[in-house]
């Protein structure tokens, strides 16, 4: 078992979640429920690991998220 991080947003045009795992190419999805963002995201996930050729353990890492404040 292997525990990955998502980057998680609120689409209000498409009125969707929308998912993406930092670091693995292809890992993105959507959902109309976080529930359903988080299943879609696992399937998502299952096939890029089923595709990927190298260690798991040499992808990107995800650190963490920071907030900038700008003037603008």
């Amino acid at each position: 078992m292997k525990t990955f991080s998502a980057y998680v947003e609120w689409d209000p045009e498409a009125k969707l979640y929308v998912g993406v795992i930092p670091g693995m190419p292809g890992a993105h999805s959507q959902g109309r429920t976080l529930d359903e963002l988080h299943e879609n995201l696992k399937e998502v996930i299952t096939l890029c690991v089923k595709e990927y050729q190298g260690n798991l353990d040499d992808l990107p890492r995800f650190v963490g998220l920071q907030q900038i404040d700008v003037a603008v």
